[in-house]
């Protein structure tokens, strides 16, 4: 993996004040959709937080460098960009909700 901190540069997108929910997706990937809508809720919930959703098949680049090997992947980013937290599939919006807490 490249350095330890992610921003806009490589996301495409800025972060969030105080963390960053970073979606990789695909456009057949059913669970994606659901994975959206929980991502969006949670920034929408939780003030200072973005969801950055990333179309895996057209960042490929990216996807290897951070080793995704399946879709949905969710990143959790703190505020500097580090990954502090790496989740495979459809998540629940607990859990995303106490994974934030350890971003911020």
């Amino acid at each position: 993996m490249r350095g330890n901190t992610w921003g806009a540069a490589q996301l495409g997108a800025e972060l969030g004040e105080r963390a960053t929910l970073v979606q990789f997706s695909s456009a057949f990937c059913q669970p994606c959709r659901a994975t959206r809508r929980v991502l969006a809720e949670v920034a929408r919930m939780v003030e200072g937080v973005a969801h950055i959703e990333i179309d895996a098949e057209a960042h490929l680049t990216l996807v290897r460098e951070l080793e995704i090997s399946r879709t949905p992947t969710v990143l959790v980013l703190d505020a500097d960009g580090r990954i502090v937290r790496r989740a495979v599939g459809q998540p629940r919006t607990a859990d995303v909700v106490a994974a934030l807490g350890r971003a911020m």
